[in-house]
């Protein structure tokens, strides 16, 4: 980088120098909020206060549209810079993207007029896919492809869910959702098949990593997105010997790599073995939704929360606890509470998935409690990090 060019860049409140400071607080924030106002929804302290949909409509499209593709963008945006060795998103354009991936998150729960509402919320997946695509386009990264190629398809999965709102039609609302989260579920094996070998390797100081299988990966890209698709189209929806083949399919796959990747090593550091459980979280959830579709008399919603709570959320805590400490100059040693913050995201994992079969109440609300706890944690400890400049003093 030119003098010039980081005298700019320092120039830039730290908040504002790249996409992952603003949005790792933001999703981090919705999650903060998000669920203690469902539980309140569910326990009737509301009152007569309705989110646009409904609370339960919310409930399920904010937590993947809202929180899960704030640290999407947050993390892509970011990595987009290391990828393509480009400027990253930053400054006066950042805080435009972050003001409208907030007016959005308003527009659902002010309830505002529709046309302002679907403009507001479809804007930004879509703004987001075109950055990205316009960065990688730029030096021709035809291996990051897919990831622009999920971000379209995410932003279409939120037009169903905005259509069947404007339509009145719970069903379609429900449909974009669970498309949605399997396209989050595509993008965490492509990214996170490339990050946790690399980062476990690393982290043990071991000398060779595992080589990918090229094949593996785009087996489970294509069965994910084929998922998210079935979904949205509807056939998914009901229980089908085919569909769970497919699921049956992507949970060996998920699962060998978790077998390649395994180093006994990996569970004396918290930044790794958060990411591998995680991903187990993925596998298990594939397992569950296999099971209800060959006929096992499961509930999909709880195949459904290992994927949202144990698998999605469970990964932005543990890569945004290390993307927070590289890119903001520090050692990878996470500050003291985050061990407990990963510790209560598992629990809330189990407290949704398994407690809620013995005590569904006490569940609910342990899970609640654990889920607030991680993500607090969180925030304590690495806000003042993603408001300060480097400690380095580099730009970023």
């Amino acid at each position: 980088m030119q003098v010039l060019d980081r005298r700019k860049a320092l120039a830039i409140v730290p908040l504002l120098r790249l996409a992952f400071r603003p949005f790792f607080l933001a999703g981090c924030g919705l999650a903060l909020l998000a669920v203690p106002l469902w539980l309140a929804a569910l326990n009737g302290s509301l009152g007569d206060w309705q989110p646009a949909g409904g609370w339960l409509a919310w409930h399920r499209h904010e937590l993947v549209f809202g929180f899960g593709l704030a640290i999407i963008a947050g993390f892509l945006l970011t990595a987009g810079q290391t990828w393509t060795g480009q400027p990253g998103l930053s400054g006066t354009p950042l805080a435009a993207l972050a003001l409208l991936w907030l007016a959005a998150r308003i527009a659902w729960l002010a309830n505002l007029p529709w046309p302002l509402l679907a403009l507001l919320e479809l804007a930004f997946p879509l703004i987001v896919a075109l950055l990205m695509g316009a960065m990688l386009w730029r030096v021709r990264q035809k291996r990051n492809y897919p990831v622009v190629l999920v971000l379209l398809l995410l932003t279409a999965a939120d037009a169903v869910s905005v259509y069947g709102l404007l339509q009145g039609h719970d069903g379609w609302q429900r449909q974009g959702v669970l498309s949605a989260i399997w396209l989050v579920a595509a993008m965490m094996g492509l990214i996170g098949g490339r990050v946790i070998p690399f980062f476990t390797q690393r982290g043990l100081g071991r000398v060779e990593g595992v080589a990918p299988w090229p094949w593996l990966d785009w087996l489970l890209l294509a069965g994910a997105a084929l998922v998210a698709v079935l979904y949205a189209a509807g056939p998914a929806l009901a229980a089908n010997v085919w569909i769970g083949l497919l699921f049956a399919a992507l949970t060996l796959g998920h699962g060998v790599r978790l077998w390649r990747w395994h180093d006994r090593g990996l569970w004396r550091v918290p930044l790794l073995w958060s990411l591998h459980l995680a991903y187990g979280w993925l596998a298990l959830a594939c397992l569950g939704m296999a099971l209800w579709h060959f006929g096992v008399p499961l509930n999909p919603s709880l195949a459904v929360h290992c994927l949202t709570i144990g698998a999605m959320a469970g990964l932005i805590l543990a890569m945004i606890a290390r993307v927070s400490l590289g890119h903001t100059g520090r050692p990878l040693q996470p500050p003291a509470g985050m061990t407990l913050a990963f510790i209560l995201l598992n629990l809330a994992g189990v407290s949704r998935v398994l407690l809620v079969l013995w005590l569904p109440l006490a569940g609910l609300w342990l899970a609640a409690v654990c889920w607030v706890g991680a993500f607090a944690l969180y925030a304590w400890r690495y806000a003042p990090m993603l408001l300060r400049a480097r400690v380095d003093g580099h730009p970023g």
